[in-house]
């Protein structure tokens, strides 16, 4: 598979081209974690949305024994963090996250907060339409449309040894 490794600086034109993109204001934002977190962050501050949430969920498929397509689908997460209904009830709710490769964490988040009252709309920076398990079904708001696997500034490896912290 084609590796792309992107700089901050791709990172912020992929924010200035998603931006304008979204239209109309935001109750609130719910950021998937780990890989929605700065771009959730970038997101908040340019559309000025103050109240955001974090959902974290983990698939019983990501692990050895679900490999077909249909079950990985259909797995039952586990939502190791995930906003009270409350929260979320009347609200209109930004979902961020990097990447959609399957589509599962976008429409399972988005998919609770609609159950939970609130109206969702998602949006990644890449959009990775040959793998998604949702064929069809796009994120609302997508900065680029790619096959390659991607490597944002922030999961370079920075450990000690790379920072000269251990010498």
């Amino acid at each position: 598979m084609r590796r792309e490794v992107l700089t901050w600086s791709d990172v912020d034109k992929l924010i200035d081209y998603l931006a304008p993109q979204i239209h109309g204001r935001f109750d609130s934002m719910v950021i998937i974690t780990r890989g929605g977190i700065i771009p959730g962050g970038m997101l908040a501050e340019a559309l000025n949305i103050t109240y955001i949430l974090t959902a974290s969920v983990r698939f019983p498929a990501d692990f050895p024994g679900l490999q077909s397509p249909q079950q990985a689908k259909y797995a039952i997460p586990d939502f190791i963090q995930f906003p009270d209904d409350s929260l979320l009830d009347g609200r209109r709710v930004l979902v961020v996250d990097d990447v959609w490769t399957t589509g599962r964490n976008s429409v399972t988040v988005a998919n609770r907060i609609d159950a939970a009252g609130g109206n969702p709309e998602t949006c990644v920076l890449h959009y990775k339409p040959a793998s998604s398990l949702y064929p069809g079904y796009t994120p609302t708001y997508y900065a680029a449309v790619t096959d390659a696997y991607i490597i944002y500034p922030w999961e370079l490896d920075r450990g000690p040894e790379v920072l000269g912290v251990w010498n």
